[in-house]
């Protein structure tokens, strides 16, 4: 005698997929979802070697007292506990009243910087947004000093701003006579506008890039309806680019402000070890306390400070930031 099946039976047997079917796609969705991490995990490994690591043994040196005497064993250094900080936040002392002028000369040197490296940039990019004939060509000669290694070209302008046979000198005094006698560049007062320039020189061709870029995005249709209501070019520049590069200027200032403020490249191959006062960037600063006088300690806890006030001018400014991008959308 044969049985039949139900149709109630068949429906539920027709809905009920088989165990083994579903195992395949989960774990292929599973690869999936894993191979993002995966890929990011070299990047992870590396980025906690290259920075992590040291910045957590800078924090550790930081406590103890390092001299060149416990150097080669700091793990076994004698405890100092916050001395140090106290000692580099003591604008009473010797230490802390020195790292009070380096900061407040990277304070001023920073935002010139980036100040004059946002406004040349975005006067080239802005105005090489016309076609005109060598357009490209001028292009990537704004490009060069952005491509050039940082040594060979900060070692180019310490020649140059030699005293008795410097480039500098020679068109300012010799030719040109703007000045009573030769300059000294690198010593002195004015070795802060040198640093400046070499700065600034080295560092408009990126806000120059970033800003180009940027205006990629600008529709030209706007430009012409401005245009035809009468615009001129300024109140196109006004109205139109630079409220449209808003989010581009946001992160470039951003880069460009972390960039200066710990640039040790451009002063120490421009001076050497021992920066003059007044172009004492804290970066050289603590090389100094750390790798000539032989205090690693208060040099590592210079350090740490340095990367408290990056964090919190970080974050402020990308909050503030953030909240005027939301205010202007509502």
């Amino acid at each position: 005698m044969t049985t039949t099946a139900s149709p109630a039976d068949t429906g539920s047997m027709a809905e009920r997929p088989p165990g083994p079917a579903r195992r395949p796609h989960r774990s292929g969705r599973i690869r999936r979802i894993g191979l993002p991490y995966l890929l990011l995990l070299p990047a992870l490994l590396l980025e906690l070697l290259v920075h992590l690591v040291p910045m957590v043994i800078g924090i550790a040196m930081s406590f103890r007292e390092l001299t060149q005497f416990s150097i080669r064993d700091w793990g076994s250094a004698p405890w100092s506990g916050t001395d140090n900080y106290r000692l580099s936040v003591d604008v009473h002392g010797a230490v802390g009243a020195a790292l009070l002028h380096s900061f407040f000369v990277t304070v001023v040197f920073t935002l010139l910087s980036v100040g004059l490296c946002w406004l040349i940039g975005t006067t080239a990019a802005v105005y090489l947004q016309d076609t005109f004939r060598g357009r490209g060509l001028l292009r990537a000669v704004f490009l060069v000093p952005y491509a050039l290694p940082v040594y060979a070209a900060v070692i180019t302008w310490a020649f140059m701003f030699q005293h008795d046979n410097g480039l500098v000198n020679q068109v300012l005094h010799d030719q040109l006579h703007l000045t009573g006698k030769p300059s000294f560049w690198l010593i002195g007062d004015n070795s802060f506008y040198a640093l400046l320039a070499v700065s600034v020189w080295k560092g408009w061709p990126f806000a120059f890039l970033i800003v180009m870029a940027g205006l990629q995005n600008i529709p030209t249709e706007l430009y012409e309806a401005a245009a035809l209501d009468g615009a001129g070019r300024w109140q196109q520049i006004r109205r139109i680019t630079l409220p449209s590069l808003r989010p581009v200027n946001q992160v470039l200032v951003l880069v460009l402000f972390l960039w200066t403020f710990n640039d040790f490249n451009t002063p120490y191959v421009l001076f050497g070890k021992s920066a003059p006062e007044a172009a004492d960037l804290i970066s050289i600063h603590i090389y100094q306390s750390s790798f000539v006088t032989w205090n690693f300690g208060t040099g590592s806890a210079m350090s740490v400070l340095l990367l408290l006030f990056l964090l919190v001018v970080t974050g402020g400014y990308l909050l503030l930031t953030t909240r005027g991008r939301k205010t202007a959308d509502v």
